[in-house]
């Protein structure tokens, strides 16, 4: 999986007054868990967005005054009407600590269905993964090739090596449609074959 590394900074001073300071300077305030002791300190909006902005899933080094934590994006906040950033938070993962995360999902294949008309529709654009931090895959494939009109893939279907899917098995990950056109052409050919 791909590291991104931001540059953090210990916060002095906690409290609203001085997290409205910093966002006003476009700092956003954070907190890193899962160590020994929670981390407070703030990050330059900018040092985000390729984190935040993006489909991909990511580990994220996060470097505060020199010290070094690998971690995830647990969680972030933004602001109702401006879509400011607020508030961030990291989860520091460790080699022998599951974690769990979202991770994209990549289609592979081109659908027996689509080529006869069909259209794919993806019903999930993530999935929760758990596992040790290097058995998080980047994506989770999902073949779709064998898939006809009419059929769907679900979560048990796709085979999985050194980490959990936490989805229930018949959650429906992608379908193919069968358009208006192709349908109503089917049943003129029904109605025919039954004259």
């Amino acid at each position: 999986m791909e590291v991104i590394e931001i540059l953090g900074y210990k916060r002095a001073n906690l409290g609203k007054a001085e997290s409205k300071k910093l966002r006003i300077n476009a700092q956003v305030p954070g907190v890193l868990y899962g160590g020994k002791e929670q981390i407070h300190f703030y990050v330059p909006m900018v040092l985000l967005r390729d984190l935040v902005y993006t489909p991909n899933a990511h580990f994220v080094d996060l470097n505060i005054e020199g010290a070094v934590y690998r971690c995830i994006l647990q969680e972030i906040q933004f602001h109702p009407v401006s879509e400011m950033m607020l508030h961030v938070d990291f989860l520091q993962i460790f080699d022998d600590k599951k974690i769990k995360m979202e991770v994209p999902i990549a289609f592979v294949g081109k659908a027996i269905g689509v080529a006869k008309g069909g259209v794919l529709s993806k019903k999930q654009r993530k999935l929760n993964v758990f596992g040790y931090p290097k058995a998080i895959p980047s994506v989770v494939n999902v073949d779709v090739a064998d898939l006809d009109l009419g059929c769907i893939a679900r979560v048990h279907q796709i085979p999985v090596e050194s980490y959990t899917i936490l989805a229930l098995p018949n959650t429906p990950v992608a379908s193919i449609e069968i358009p208006r056109a192709l349908r109503s052409a089917a049943s003129k050919e029904e109605k025919k074959g039954k004259k």
